[in-house]
């Protein structure tokens, strides 16, 4: 409630979206009901669902009026949301920081096949921080773009200021993806936490439990209060060459629909 009202407050009473994260672990249904209670309440416009099916969920939150973009890494999953009534997916590409999905398809190839088979507004993420690339996923008839890791040096970003200078420092050869072995590919900075998952893959290890002390939450929300990124799954794409400074939102996109 908090966050939604400081939302509210900083749009000055302008739609605004909220990322839903659909938790496949016991619960994660039943706390996200709770959440889009709070959500009709504040009256967001749309959300981003993620992770699990958004199934359960799409007839609350179509009760509710609020729009359903459901993110998905490979486009035989969209197929799949568009069937339950979403009214838009997003689809994120091999370069995508966060989880790419087990399939490894590149944002290009996403792209074209997804324009191809879904009638819904498509929306494309994974590797992408210029105009250029806005402008090849329009041409190859997709409808927007998603930007994370390019967005991740802006100013206006609540993460400490030496983890922007670090990734306004690398060029985007620093991402790795930990967890194979669990099928729950994640693309985050190499950094000893990813290192010690790496080495877990490499033993085929497939206990969740020996992987938890290096893939806790809480170690990469410590990672960006305190700018120390040894720590912690922290998402991140080689979309990082494009963030080459720390900016305004405003300048980043600006500069974006100028190129």
């Amino acid at each position: 409630r908090g966050q939604l009202d400081r939302c509210r407050d900083l749009t000055e009473g302008r739609p605004f979206g909220v990322n839903l994260y659909i938790s496949r672990q016991a619960g994660g249904v039943d706390r996200v009901r709770r959440q889009i209670d709070i959500l009709a309440e504040f009256g967001v416009a749309c959300v981003e669902t993620a992770g699990a099916s958004p199934e359960p969920v799409v007839p609350m939150l179509r009760q509710a009026g609020v729009k359903v973009l459901h993110k998905v890494p490979a486009v035989r999953y969209a197929l799949n949301a568009a069937r339950l009534g979403v009214d838009a997916v997003i689809v994120v590409g091999n370069d995508c920081g966060g989880h790419p999905g087990v399939y490894g398809i590149s944002s290009m190839v996403q792209a074209a096949h997804a324009a191809r088979v879904l009638d819904l507004p498509i929306v494309i993420g994974g590797g992408i921080g210029t105009g250029s690339q806005l402008a090849a996923v329009l041409a190859m008839g997709a409808d927007a773009v998603l930007l994370g890791t390019r967005l991740l040096v802006t100013e206006e970003l609540w993460i400490h200021p030496e983890a922007k200078r670090r990734i306004v420092q690398g060029d985007g050869t620093e991402s790795v993806v930990v967890k194979k072995s669990l099928r729950d590919h994640h693309r985050v900075l190499r950094n000893e936490s990813a290192q010690a998952a790496l080495a877990l893959d490499d033993a085929q290890v497939t206990d969740f439990e020996q992987y938890r002390p290096h893939v806790m939450g809480a170690l990469a929300h410590e990672a960006y209060l305190t700018g120390d990124l040894r720590k912690g799954m922290l998402d991140y794409g080689p979309a990082a060459v494009f963030a080459d400074a720390v900016e305004s939102a405003e300048t980043i996109i600006d500069r974006l629909i100028d190129e």
